[in-house]
This record gives structure tokens, sequence and C-alpha cells, in this order.
């Protein structure tokens, strides 16, 4: 099937190529990758711009139409010559206040076209490049002139024409789950019939790789994937209710749309090309925004052994919270997450009436905002807004207040339920969530946002937008049919290019409902290896307290840290397995995590990341001999080795497993 489609795929290059030759003289320009690896080609033939992208001198991508269709005047897609066009070169290092590596290199050509219109209109349009060594990033601007103030986007026209039928990993863009949290689906590209969300990853063998997403985006719609046939996709903006896509004024930039290209898997996951094309840090000092791991009040609300409303199971209450604020001084853990805290859960969550600035009656958040304040413990409060977005705006500067009144600077936002008229990741939508991301910034909060707009790397600019959720998350193993084996080996190349994900692993109580028969559906090692594989600045140490204490397990989630100096993808192949490595940014450790799917695996480790000649302690959570997710998932084994750069490291994984490790140099 692969080889039909490849021949028709290229007989359209030819017969367009040649159709090409036959008319008028395109307007032809390229810029190329620093390495030279990577060329983008830009053209305007008979008025119609057009790119067409190279890696390694094979065509990806082929005559690719650009432009918009507009409400009530003349689209912007034909009738163009480029009025004038020019190339820049930077190189750049900037360091990041927190991630998952301390400095990244922004080193890319560009080139930026200057369009204007042949008709009698006169308009012009810009389109921008920017070819960095992992892959592009493109996008519109329009300036301000007469013909072209305030106006109506009704379809953004950029396609992406490949010319091989590459397997796709997706989830569907307007499905009937909440948005983002499906399990994801494998597919060459001609079987997509719905619209699918980005990151879209797809590979072609064992040799390219390639992800479609966006950066920076702002005051404008996220794009879907609509599937056109043959391989063809095109860019499809979430609609307002009212049909437009984008309302617009000029001057306009709108998101970059981004393609991250590889020859391995792993290089996917250690591309940063989206949070160069965002922005630097607008916030000034932040030495306020802290990473590190939370415990808190959830678990036991989505177990059923506690109600998120008032009354004799409540889980918020003074009692509870204190006693996980002395757990977190105890090990290790910075901050407590209370769900359920304030008024409003007693109604019908989908209307969202909730208040966020009145606690109930048995949280006494002064005791509890003092006793945190003793320990050194940060309080994370949560806003559930159901999606009621109307109800939430209109008490954000007080629910920003109350954080500040009793030093609170960590904040999960909750959007549970469809917003009642806008979809999730309209204009309207992408607006509310930055104006809380600009908002928190000021009161000097920290960001988690659960059922969010997508990641672009706005991170970057506005550092208190830690992690998101936008992920099937741990949560569906405690109601559903849960998350198979294979799900965390798919997410880091998936989902987790868009940024940070707040996954919350860390179940130790793996069999916590056997009459119900949910459970969790890996291994006790895994859930420490996630630590590892799947990052995030803020990460959840989730299970009641009871079932971490006496395990030695533990150890492994006290001591890993959640900011890193490097990140190095060991192994992978998606949706089977992936083992990374990556390095404390405040000590000499190093932590290692392997995971696998449904089967077993066994791998040899080049430990070449270690420092050359210094010798270290390996302090290894393994599966245990006998381990399995089915029959036996707490099995562990955990000892110390001793290791050095040029120790060939044995990995065995066993079904559903994983295995986590703490390098530290020996004494």
């Amino acid at each position: 099937m692969l080889k039909v489609y490849t021949n028709y795929f290229v007989f359209i290059f030819l017969f367009s190529s040649s159709l090409f030759s036959c008319k008028e003289k395109n307007e032809r320009y390229n810029v190329k990758s620093p390495d030279g690896n990577i060329n983008v080609t830009f053209q305007v033939h008979d008025g119609i711009p057009y790119y067409n992208l190279e890696f390694k001198n094979q065509i990806i991508i082929k005559d690719s139409k650009l432009g918009f269709e507009f409400d009530s005047m003349p689209a912007f897609k034909d009738h163009f010559r480029v009025e004038s066009a020019k190339t820049e070169t930077k190189d750049e290092t900037w360091t990041q206040p927190w991630g998952e590596v301390k400095n990244i290199r922004n080193n890319y050509n560009s080139l930026s076209v200057i369009l204007k219109e042949k008709s009698a209109l006169k308009r012009t349009l810009i389109i921008d490049f920017k070819v960095f060594n992992d892959g592009i990033g493109f996008r519109y601007e329009i300036p301000e002139q007469p013909e072209l103030k305030q106006f109506k986007i009704m379809d953004e026209l950029t396609e992406f024409n490949f010319v091989q039928d590459f397997n796709a990993w997706w989830i569907p863009a307007y499905g009937t789950e909440m948005d983002y949290e499906y399990l994801f689906n494998n597919n060459k590209l001609s079987e997509l019939k719905e619209n699918v969300h980005t990151p879209l990853t797809m590979t072609f063998g064992d040799s390219l790789y390639l992800s479609i997403h966006e950066a920076a985006l702002v005051d404008y719609a996220a794009m879907t994937l609509k599937p056109l046939g043959l391989g063809k996709l095109k860019c499809d903006l979430v609609p307002w209710s009212t049909g437009e896509k984008v309302r617009a004024k000029t001057p306009l930039k709108t998101p970059w749309r981004t393609i991250q290209i590889a020859g391995k898997a792993g290089d996917l996951i250690t591309s940063y090309l989206i949070l160069n094309l965002n922005e630097p840090n607008k916030l000034g000092d932040v030495s306020w925004i802290k990473p590190g791991k939370y415990d808190g009040i959830w678990w036991g609300m989505h177990i059923k052994n506690n109600t998120w409303e008032m009354g004799p199971k409540h889980g918020a209450t003074t009692e509870n919270v204190l006693k996980m604020i002395d757990f977190a001084a105890e090990n290790n853990i910075s901050a407590v997450l209370v769900e359920g805290w304030n008024q409003g859960w007693e109604n019908d969550w989908s209307l969202g009436k909730f208040n966020f600035s009145k606690p109930y009656a048995d949280y006494d958040i002064e005791k509890i905002s003092k006793y945190a304040n003793e320990k050194h413990i940060g309080i994370i409060a949560h806003n559930e807004t159901g999606a009621n977005v109307e109800n939430y705006e209109q008490q954000m500067e007080d629910a920003y207040a109350f954080c500040r009144k009793y030093g609170i600077h960590r904040l999960k936002t909750g959007y549970v339920n469809k917003q009642p008229k806008e979809f999730h990741q309209s204009q309207f939508m992408v607006n509310h969530y930055n104006k809380v991301m600009e908002m928190t910034a000021k009161s000097q909060i920290m960001l988690d946002v659960h059922e969010p707009v997508k990641g672009t790397g706005l991170r970057r600019t506005y550092p208190n937008m830690m992690t998101r959720e936008g992920a099937r998350g741990t949560e569906y193993e405690a109601w559903s049919s849960g998350n198979p084996p294979s799900h965390t080996t798919i997410l880091p190349f998936t989902r987790c290019l868009a940024g940070p994900l707040d996954y919350t692993p860390g179940i130790f109580n793996l069999l916590f409902d056997k009459k119900s028969n949910f459970r969790i559906q890996t291994t006790l090692a895994k859930q420490l290896a996630l630590y590892v594989v799947i990052y995030s600045p803020l990460q959840m140490v989730p299970d009641l307290p009871e079932n971490y204490k006496g395990n030695p397990a533990f150890k492994f989630i006290q001591d890993v840290p959640t900011d890193w100096e490097e990140t190095k993808v060991l192994n992978a192949s998606i949706g089977d397995f992936v083992t990374i490595a990556r390095k404390d940014r405040n000590s000499d450790d190093w932590y290692l995590g392997s995971i696998t799917d449904e089967n077993t695996r066994e791998f040899s480790l080049n430990l070449d990341f270690l420092d050359a000649g210094k010798n270290y302690t390996a302090e290894i959570y393994a599966d245990g001999q006998d381990a399995s997710m089915e029959l036996k998932p707490l099995s562990i084994d955990i000892h110390n080795k001793q290791v050095n750069s040029k120790t060939i490291f044995k990995i065995k994984l066993a079904a559903g497993g994983g295995q986590a490790i703490r390098f530290h140099p020996a004494k």
C-alpha cells in the first residue's frame, strides 16, 4: 500500500513541476538551515504563494499554498507579486529560569518576503520563515494599511502537502470527550478522516520523524489539521460560535506554524524550536518562580475516599491539609495542592458557580497559611471554573488578591466541562487563558492549568506558566478503563512536544480498587521512571501518604528533582519504549527513566553522558524478576551498583514496566 501512495505522490510532484515550468516565470527564494540539511523554497506562481520543504535533499512538502479568506472583502490568496525579500542569520544562547535544559541555542537562518497585491487594493502581506537545524517555523504578518484595518478571518489557507504517506500519531480535534484527553491513534495520513489536534507527529521508516504544531499562540484561534486526502493537510482554525475564525485588526502577527524534523525519534524530544520561536521573558525578575514537587488533597477524591464538597467525607479540611503539610515538610516536597476548599462544589459542576475567595467553614485558611509558612511549604490553591469563564473573569481580581493575602504563589486552574458557547481552543478561550497567565504573573503566581488551551511555548515569555494537563493523565486510572501501558511511550513524542505535562505519576497502591477492577496499568518501577520520562517543573506526589510510608521505593520520589541542566534521549521507539537521562541543575547527579509498553524489553545502554574519569553510585529501582503489570506490578528490585562513563549498563523491563536510576558521584 505504501508503495502505491509513494508512486502517486511522485507523479503529482512531476506533474506539478512540469505545470509550473509551462507558465510564467516563478519568483523563487530559498533559505537553508545552518547545517544545510533543511531547505525551504518560497515561490509566487501566477500570483499564488507556495512553499516547499526539503530534508537532506529529499522533498518532504511540495507546492503548499499560503494565504487567507476574509469576510466581506477579497481574499489574500492570489494576485501577489514579491515586492522585496531579505535574509538574516542569528546564533545566540539563552538561559531558561527553569526547564528540561538550562541553556538553549537559538540558531537559524530567516527569510522575510513582502508581498504586494497586483490588484487595485495593493494590500501587503509579509511571510516570515525561520529555518533551524531541527525544523522550521513560518508565520504571516499583516501590517497596518489603509485597505485593511479591522477584519474577520474566515479561513487560513496554509497547506502541508506531503509527498509521502507518513505514519501519523493523532487524536481528534472535535471529539466527545474533554478536549485533548484521548488515547492516541496510529494511521497513515491517507487514512485520516477527521480534523486532528497538534502536535501531530509523523514517521516514515526509522530515519524521518516530523511533528506539526504552532508557537506563540496569542489573540488567534488554535490550529487543527484537516485531512484533504493523499497526504495533504490543511490548517483549519477553531471557529467562533458565529462562524468566523479570527477577529483581527492590523498590525497582525499570526502564531508560527512549526514543523520539527529529526532523523531519530529522540531528537524530537530534545528539539527546542517552539521555545525559540517565542519572545524572551517579559516578567523581569523571576526568582520567585520555583520548580518542585507537591502532594495534595486530590487522589482521595478520585478514588472516592473523599469528596470535593463539604460533608462527612470532605477532603479539604483543616485537619487533612495540616497533615499533608507535615508530610511534605518531612519528604522534600515543596507544596500542597488543595482541591475542594472553596464554596460552590455542592452545586452542579457544569454550571461553574464557584466562589474563589470564600473557603468552606471547615477550611481555616488563616491557620493553614500560617502553618504552611512556618514549615516553608507552599499552598497550591485550586480554581475550578467548570468552564464558566464569565463567572471566573468576574472574580479573577478578587481570587488573586486572596492568593496574595495568604501568601499563595501557586495556582491550579481547571475547566472541566465544555465551555457552553465557544470551542475550547477558539480565539475566545485562547485570549482567556492568556489573560489568566498575565494577571497571575502580576501577582507572582505560578500556574498549573488543567483542561488547557494547547501549549505553544509561551512559558518562555511568561515563565509563571509552568505546566498544564491537556492529556489523558493518571486520573483516568481511577474511574475508567485507564491508560494502556503504551500511552506513556507515545506522550513524549506527541503531547509533550507542546510543553510540560502534569501527568501526576507516582501511585504506589496500584491495585487500589479490586472490587471495581480499577487499577494503575504499570509496574511500581514504571511509576518512578515516569518522573524522569514525562517532564514537568511541578511534579505531583499524588498517592495517599500512608501508601508511601515505609516503602523503600519512595526514596526515589524524595530525591528526584524537577529542574534540569541537560536532557539526553538514550533510546526510543514511539509507542514501544523510551529511555531518558537528565542532569540535575543543582547537583552533579543524573537521573534515568526507562519505560516500555505491554512488551518486555532488554537494553544495553552506554553511560557516556556521565563525567569521564568519575565514578558514580547507581541507585537502581528495577522491575523485580517476577514483575509484570498484570500479575505482580509491585515487585521491585532496589539495589546499588558502581558505574562510570565507560560502563555498558543493562536494563530489563517487565511487561508494562520501567526502571528508574539515580546516579550520584561516589564518595
